[in-house]
């Protein structure tokens, strides 16, 4: 098995958490998307959308972070990503994408390159823009979290799912960029307490093989 992804990549940050969690170790190739390394036909002959990360299993290859958890979860059962309960699977489902479709697409390196770089947007705007779109998201996702039936540590229960797979690299983003989180006691709970295990902790981006280190 080969994992193609890059440190800061939220959804290679989110497949790390997964393999961790499953105790899996993949052969890791590594993409440098601010250098461009994901529009050379090398990787593009690899993987035609050009993005990270990207799953080779013997002769099956797949993109997208969420299809690939969710093939790993089905391949490798043990521990389970997605509860057996099908509505409550299902919700664990609308939290991770509420995340992954609604939050991350539209602050991902490739927006922030259009804005800096062909809107001329200034870095206090750009930032300002990211920070919106976490801030709306997290309200809403905030509101749900109040309304489950029963608290528990992780977004449902005890144990991690995929909601908290997505959740934790989106909050890693804000406290990066410095968004203000008050207001999301909840949100802010659960990825305090998912960070203190290793699954989560290991996968951050400051622990990657190719994360930079000081000259």
């Amino acid at each position: 098995m080969i994992i193609y992804e890059y440190f800061r990549s939220s959804a290679a940050f989110r497949l790390r958490i997964a393999l961790n969690l499953k105790g899996l170790s993949p052969e890791r190739r590594f993409i440098h998307l601010a250098n461009g390394e994901q529009r050379k036909p090398e990787y593009k002959a690899i993987n035609p959308q050009g993005l990270v990360p990207y799953l080779v299993d013997g002769d099956f290859t797949l993109a997208q972070s969420l299809a690939i958890i969710e093939y790993l979860d089905e391949t490798y059962p043990e521990p389970p990503l997605l509860p057996m309960d099908v509505r409550k699977r299902a919700w664990v489902r609308s939290v991770a994408q509420l995340i992954a479709c609604d939050i991350h697409p539209v602050n991902n390196l490739r927006i922030l390159n259009y804005l800096t770089d062909y809107l001329q947007v200034s870095d206090e705007a750009k930032n300002r823009w990211y920070c919106h779109w976490i801030l709306e998201g997290f309200a809403a996702l905030e509101k749900i979290l109040e309304g489950r039936k029963v608290q528990s540590t992780f977004c449902l229960g005890e144990t991690p799912t995929l909601a908290d797979i997505c959740l934790i690299p989106q909050v890693a983003n804000a406290n990066r960029f410095k968004c203000a989180l008050d207001d999301f006691p909840r949100i802010v709970g659960i990825y305090q307490h998912a960070m203190k295990l290793s699954a989560f902790n290991d996968a951050q981006p400051s622990k990657q093989p190719d994360f930079p280190t000081p000259a």
